[in-house]
């Protein structure tokens, strides 16, 4: 089983765009470029690894419902504007396991991360995040994408 650590994110500020519909569906690069642009115009330090939350979990919501915030870390002031929006990511505590294989095999590393998390006590606290750490490759026929999924965590009562 992959590594799976728990860690302290700090609380953040990042600008981000709301997306509904399939997860597989998403248009990163286009959300990216957006939110790089974003940062640009608003002269504002962007963070190096952007980044998705998950609030919906796919296995109960349609496809065409599941919400899903793509995003970056900013320094600096910014105004929302032209569908990018502005807020804190609160500090939080998550379990974090690294992902470094093809979109399609998602649901395997989100089932060990989660099985973790029941298994030692916790249970979620928030939306799950990918970091993606790296741009996706091409091995053979699979895009490999990289990532680290935190999933916010408190300890049960």
């Amino acid at each position: 089983m992959p590594e799976i650590v728990v860690k302290k994110r700090e609380a953040t500020k990042i600008a981000y765009v709301e997306h509904t519909g399939p997860y597989d569906k998403i248009p990163f690069d286009v959300y990216i470029g957006k939110l790089y642009g974003f940062a640009k115009e608003n002269k504002v330090m962007p963070g190096f690894h952007p980044f998705a939350m998950y609030p919906d979990d796919p296995k109960v919501t349609p496809p065409e419902k599941l919400k899903s915030e793509i995003a970056i870390t900013l320094k600096g002031e910014a105004v929302p504007s032209k569908g990018v929006k502005v807020k804190i990511l609160p500090e939080m505590e998550v379990a974090v396991i690294k992902h470094k294989a093809p979109g399609t095999e998602f649901p395997e590393t989100y089932r060990k991360v989660m099985e973790w998390v029941a298994a030692n006590g916790y249970e979620c606290s928030g939306p799950c995040l990918e970091i993606y750490t790296k741009k996706p490759t091409v091995e053979g026929a699979k895009t490999i994408i990289y990532a680290n999924i935190q999933v916010p965590i408190r300890k049960k009562k």
